[in-house]
């Protein structure tokens, strides 16, 4: 990879981290009801959404996928506006962006991308889908059912979970059979890699090949990448409870960014933590903005015919207005 690329990956990866601290921060005063963290798996993030063509690919993300939405310059004020719980599936244009509303079903963005990739290859589009999805979910028979599916149809979708060690509460060895989400991926017959997940360069590489050998007719690969959730589940989780401390300094040790801050110049990282520094600001001022939106949309992008069903109930919601 040559200097430019990385410096934008480090870029990105910081810039992931700050945000994500200022929403933990916004959390804790009252701002954001819930928010989910993604501090130390901004190499997994980052590193896999920027190996995507925007142009033809598209990208499935659960709740915890800040480093992607950063990754794909998608505007974060609209992104997190799902966390404000004024909106559901973000503010932004997902099509335009080619980063789908973010879903909190356990392994439901799986099945999604998979409906999506048949899409493509009916349509002949030439792009490929990417999911993303953790080592917990990996034991959802959602995600089974995907995977068999792409296989048999040799869909252009890569299967990208970031195996941080917890499914919540619970490690990997308790609940993955086996060990290894990569090792199940011969059972589909699809390709599986297993990569250092907080190694952006070697993510990147692993997921351009993946995307590239699913848009040339190669079918769907499973990649895992190995890394580390350094903070709690959720906002309401107490790591503490179920983790050593010893733990999470060995993996500290291990940080994605700082690893790879060490191939910089420091006065290129200064003005990369400059620049996170500026965007923060601005997330957090275009956050405290928003208001909520008109009561009515409750009803509104529901189905594109809305039903009876749904008219009858925004006709008793528009009567309760006038009691």
């Amino acid at each position: 990879m040559d200097d430019v690329s990385f410096r934008r990956l480090h870029r990105s990866m910081l810039l992931a981290r700050r945000i994500d601290e200022e929403a933990i921060a916004l959390q804790r005063q009252g701002v954001l009801p819930a928010y989910a963290p993604a501090k130390g798996q901004e190499a997994a993030q980052v590193g896999s959404a920027a190996a995507l063509d925007l142009t033809r690919d598209f990208a499935f993300p659960t709740y915890r996928e800040l480093g992607v939405a950063v990754a794909m310059d998608v505007d974060l004020v609209a992104y997190l506006s799902t966390h404000l719980n004024i909106w559901h599936g973000g503010m932004y244009d997902s099509q335009a962006a080619r980063l789908a509303p973010f879903n909190a079903v356990v392994g439901g963005p799986v099945t999604h991308a998979v409906g999506w990739a048949m899409g493509a290859k009916l349509d002949e589009t030439g792009g490929a889908a990417i999911t993303y999805f953790g080592d917990g979910a990996s034991s959802q028979g959602d995600v089974h059912e995907a995977m068999n599916f792409a296989g048999v149809y040799r869909l252009p979708v890569v299967f990208f979970c970031q195996n941080n060690g917890w499914a919540i509460s619970v490690p990997t060895t308790q609940q993955v059979a086996g060990g290894s989400v990569a090792a199940r991926a011969a059972g589909y017959g699809l390709e599986g890699v297993r990569v250092d997940g907080n190694d952006v360069e070697a993510v990147f590489e692993a997921t351009r090949a993946a995307l590239d050998r699913a848009r040339d007719g190669g079918g769907a690969t499973v990649i895992e990448a190995m890394t580390y959730r350094l903070g709690p589940h959720s906002t309401s989780d107490d790591p503490g409870r179920y983790r050593s401390l010893a733990d999470e300094r060995a993996w500290s040790e291990r940080d994605p960014i700082a690893r790879a801050a060490r191939r910089l110049p420091e006065v290129e990282v200064a003005e990369a933590e400059r620049h996170a520094d500026e965007v923060v600001e601005q997330v957090r001022k275009g956050l405290l903005e928003l208001t909520p939106r008109p009561a009515e949309e409750l009803f509104s992008f529901v189905y594109r015919e809305p039903t009876t069903a749904l008219l009858e109930q925004q006709r008793v919601w528009k009567e309760s207005l006038d009691v």
